[in-house]
């Protein structure tokens, strides 16, 4: 994606191990995690309203059967720490009257301001995400992620922990607000996502295959433009080689200390004035518009140069967390993997899909890639997404 876009889109894709609850979350076990704590309708679309939907948001509405009633659920989940907290999403459900529904899992891509996600912006490309999968038949689940929507403080954005325990939690509470439409949800979730929603569907699929929910079993995962090789993805920021490569390495960089201590003060990664401002613009509740506006263009001119040498050849803290994000397809998962991406993508590079489908292929996992052609970041997901419902619509194992 581009920045500029990024409210409306989604963008860069970033990744999470499966982490074990860390031992600050001994006093969040007690907290019945994906209880549903608020509910409100946000959608009641028949048939031709979806379909009018999805044609102005650019996708291909062709597979939608049914209407959709979609709702802002408000849950449990934790924190980085480990700690009790709530976090939105938006639930879909399709108007069939079926009982028995597939889940499907819906990881959007970055977003720096908390009034862009699904659950709160019926213009957002992951709302038409969600009303594509529904109107197609499936019950959806489309997580804001911790900080976003209307979930309290920051957005934990790249935190290998969180990228996990808030979706599987929305899951949680997806199956119980669809009991109370008397609605049940099959155990096995299909899991797609886009850019930064890439690298977590590898994640919270292998959460899934490690049983970390009693019910959910991992059932598809497609992920479409993630940047599974985060490494290569910041050093390329760090030298301005891509687009947007400022606001990218400081929404990770300053969103990284917030959860894991990256440096002590920010002088010693912005240049002043930067270093003053910075922290605050990333805080949830600036667009990207006034991010661009405030900061320079480029990484050179906005990081101090001993921070971007640090981002090319990370050690301590940051080296860790870039190994772990650079490791979202690095085990076999029990079901194919359907890999989309754009060689025309020039925010996350083709190779980034090339790069996790040799990862699959070491651990001898079945898995394919499909080529978007030459697209932009925002286009490919408009491609993809289609080819993504049919596959998972076929899919009965």
């Amino acid at each position: 994606m581009t920045f500029s876009r990024m409210m409306v889109t989604g963008g860069l894709a970033l990744g999470c191990l499966a982490a074990a609850v860390p031992a600050e979350a001994a006093s969040a076990q007690t907290v019945a995690r994906g209880a549903v704590i608020s509910s409100t309708q946000v959608e009641k679309l028949d048939k031709s309203q979806v379909v009018e939907r999805l044609k102005a948001t650019g996708f291909d509405p062709a597979q939608v059967k049914f209407g959709v009633r979609a709702y802002r659920v408000v849950y449990r989940t934790i924190d980085a720490k480990g700690r009790s907290t709530t976090a939105s999403q938006l639930v879909a459900l399709p108007d069939n009257g079926w009982r028995d529904l597939r889940v499907v899992s819906w990881l959007h891509g970055t977003q720096v301001y908390r009034g862009e996600v699904a659950s709160v912006n019926e213009k957002s490309t992951d709302r038409a995400a969600a009303l594509l999968f529904a109107g197609a038949g499936h019950a959806v689940s489309a997580p804001d992620y911790l900080g976003l929507g209307k979930g309290p403080g920051y957005h934990t954005y790249g935190d290998p922990q969180t990228t996990v325990s808030a979706p599987v939690d929305a899951l949680r509470a997806t199956r119980a607000f669809a009991g109370r439409h008397e609605r049940r949800l099959n155990s096995r979730v299909l899991v797609s996502g886009f850019s930064q929603g890439g690298p977590a569907t590898m994640m919270v699929g292998r959460a899934l295959q490690q049983r970390q929910d009693p019910y959910f079993r991992l059932g598809g995962l497609a992920p479409i433009a993630g940047p599974f090789d985060l490494s290569t993805f910041e050093a390329a920021a760090a030298d301005d080689k891509i687009r947007n490569s400022s606001l990218y390495l400081a929404y990770f960089v300053i969103a990284a200390n917030r959860y894991t201590d990256i440096y002590h003060t920010p002088s010693e990664v912005f240049r002043a004035p930067y270093d003053e401002q910075a922290e605050k613009l990333f805080d949830g509740y600036h667009q990207t518009a006034e991010i661009a506006k405030a900061l320079p263009p480029t990484s050179e001119t906005l990081f101090t140069a001993e921070f971007l040498d640090r981002v090319r050849k990370p050690t301590g803290k940051l080296k860790e967390l870039l190994t772990a994000l650079d490791s979202t397809c690095n085990w076999k998962p029990d079901v194919p993997v359907r890999l989309h991406h754009a060689k025309g993508d020039k925010d996350v590079a083709y190779d980034n899909a090339l790069y996790c489908q040799r990862q699959l292929r070491s651990h001898g996992a079945t898995q394919t890639l499909t080529d978007a052609g030459d697209l932009d970041h925002n286009q490919s997901v408009r491609k993809a997404l289609p080819l993504v419902v049919a596959d998972f619509t076929g899919n009965r194992a």
